[in-house]
């Protein structure tokens, strides 16, 4: 890992009209536009739809690290992000994030470790942590046996 700071660097470029076209060096650009909810085609990722994403995806490599750390085995994950976009004050904001997150075990994981390698996660995810937004974490186990071929 670098030391700190790190310093992320994305371009929105934009006609008077047309989809946004993000860009970072090394990556592959994405189109963004406002979703259906604020009167747009609802057919791009929107701002609201990649800050859902980003809470899902660091959910996962977070999982992932920890996972490492604690030396879980695991097979697959599914980490379904609902986010509630919401007036307080006068002011749209995110209010909440619910993680509705499926894992799966091999035969002979610890199904204890696991439930706190997700807590741990969902504690120390640097997207949530940055936001003032509550998250939840709905969790769901499932020890996989090995089948005989």
């Amino acid at each position: 890992m670098q030391p700190f700071p790190h310093r992320y660097l994305v371009t929105a470029v934009a006609g008077t009209e047309s989809e946004i076209i993000l860009q970072s060096d090394g990556l592959t650009a994405i189109r963004s536009a406002l979703p259906a909810e604020f009167g747009g085609a609802g057919d791009r990722w929107s701002p609201e739809t990649l800050l859902v994403a980003a809470v899902a995806d660091c959910f996962t490599l977070t999982f992932r690290g920890v996972a490492r750390a604690s030396r879980l085995e695991w097979t697959s994950l599914t980490c379904e992000v609902a986010g509630t976009l919401d007036r307080v004050d006068g002011v749209s904001r995110f209010t909440h994030f619910e993680l509705r997150v499926q894992l799966q075990l091999p035969e002979g994981s610890s199904e204890a470790l696991a439930h706190r390698v997700m807590a741990k996660a969902e504690q120390t995810c640097l997207v949530t942590r940055s936001m003032t937004a509550t998250t939840e974490l709905i969790a769901a186990v499932e020890t996989v046996t090995a089948q005989l071929v």
